[in-house]
């Protein structure tokens, strides 16, 4: 009942109180802008009309996830839809998007438009392109919390026509018969949205925009997003608002994600001046391949309790058959490893936690009867040691409520050709994404 009725009243007073909040919740300060990053199921989110996703829920839509990835690393991912995405043979398929966001787990706050109006936008480092959902919604469009964006309504709008570098830049753009430049993007677990390229005016806070803001305006669009507005890519493609940003305030951003329990601690910088507040640790920053905007970096080993895993060398952390071997993403939920690091870590939990605590063997995915709680008194510390002095030291960070009273470890494997290091293993460490120097920084309890 609480939940419909801030939904409710965040639908009745969108635009005034996205629009009040804004100096509130982030400002300009040298060169770098401040964010309030939300978790999507933190409380009081409206981005979310039911509870969280169980265990399986939860992995089938990250495993999902993980394969698109993957395939867009191997460039084996097939067009959606035609030269002419809007064509009346264009048929769509919503999918239910009533339902958790799978896609991203964090949102901000911005402003599109002249006069700006205000949305909630899930962002995402596995994400180049920036979208929002725009009228007149040509073939369809889910259910949001605010209004949908209105190109009519904005002083400052443009299409972006077939010619125009940015177009070119895009390789997933395609040429309506008019000659517009329109956009695709899949995430995998049947998500998508379909659009023109579209510039406008970003108002990052009251007093500051960015002129000439690339994005995608949708207008065929289901999925998991929950009830956001729309998702802002942090990846390394030229498109990204990361890149859009780098002339005026460097190519760079870092932030804090916030447990759901967490609240609104988290944060988004994005600027040089993100990179240098807490005393950062770096790792080399791998490189970006420019076509899917993924950021890289290389896993060295993990330490369970003091001890490096048993039995597995510095290559079996690398994966051979992929340009780079370990994927840093936001929007990636548990951590993927190389099935023989994953076999050693999963074993090593066992070695430790039997005496204790039953492990179901049956479950592929290492779980273990007793709640988060129940368990958490005995899980050894886990670090995560990368290339150079970084390392992610988990404590919090390592299991995941399986609910009914099973708990699982928050590692998984899908195989031998991609890793991952998801958005729980990162929790309330600042992440530093030093793009001009290549490299990234990770300090612990950056979250207030």
């Amino acid at each position: 009942m609480e939940l419909a009725w801030f939904l409710i009243s965040f639908s009745l007073l969108a635009t005034s109180s996205f629009a009040g909040n804004q100096e509130d919740e982030q400002g300009l300060n040298h060169s770098a802008l401040h964010f309030t990053l939300h978790h999507v199921l933190g409380h009081g989110s409206p981005l979310t009309s039911r509870s969280p996703l169980s265990f399986s829920e939860l992995l089938t839509r990250d495993q999902a996830r993980v394969k698109h990835l993957s395939s867009r690393l191997t460039k084996n991912i097939t067009s959606s839809v035609t030269e002419n995405p809007f064509g009346s043979n264009l048929v769509s398929t919503p999918v239910n998007s009533d339902m958790s966001v799978g896609v991203g787990h964090y949102y901000v706050k911005v402003g599109l438009g002249t006069p700006p109006t205000y949305y909630p936008v899930i962002v995402d480092t596995g994400s180049s392109i920036s979208w929002v959902q725009c009228k007149p919604c040509e073939v369809h469009c889910y259910q949001q919390v605010v209004p949908y964006f209105d190109p009519s309504a904005s002083s400052t709008y443009k299409r972006l026509s077939c010619t125009t570098p940015e177009c070119n830049s895009y390789d997933r753009g395609h040429c309506t018969p008019s000659n517009e430049c329109s956009y695709e993007t899949n995430y995998g677990d049947n998500s998508f949205t379909v659009g023109y390229l579209s510039q406008d005016s970003l108002s990052l806070t009251q007093s500051e925009t960015l002129p000439g803001f690339v994005f995608g305006c949708g207008q065929n669009n289901s999925g998991s997003f929950g009830r956001s507005g729309g998702l802002f890519g942090l990846g390394g493609n030229k498109l990204s608002i990361v890149s859009q940003l780098s002339t005026k305030y460097g190519n760079g951003f870092s932030y804090c994600l916030p447990t759901v329990s967490g609240g609104s601690g988290g944060s988004l910088s994005i600027g040089r001046d993100s990179l240098t507040g807490p005393p950062y640790k770096f790792t080399p920053m791998l490189p970006i391949q420019q076509e899917t905007g993924y950021y890289f970096l290389k896993l060295s080993a993990i330490v369970v309790a003091g001890r490096t895993l048993q039995g597995v060398s510095e290559a079996d952390y690398n994966i051979p058959t992929v340009v780079t071997p370990t994927i840093l993403d936001s929007g990636t939920t548990l951590t993927y490893l190389h099935p023989s690091v994953y076999a050693a870590l999963r074993d090593e939990f066992k070695k430790i936690l039997s005496s204790k605590h039953e492990a179901l063997p049956s479950n592929s995915n290492a779980c273990y009867q007793g709640s988060l709680k129940e368990l958490s008194a005995d899980v050894p510390e886990v670090r995560l040691v990368f290339e150079g002095e970084a390392e992610l030291t988990l404590a919090q960070n390592i299991l995941i409520d399986g609910s009914g009273g099973i708990t699982c470890l928050a590692f998984e494997t899908l195989g031998p050709n991609l890793a991952i290091v998801g958005y729980i293993q990162q929790q309330t460490y600042s992440v530093a994404y030093d793009v001009s120097n290549s490299r990234f920084g990770f300090a612990a309890g950056g979250c207030s």
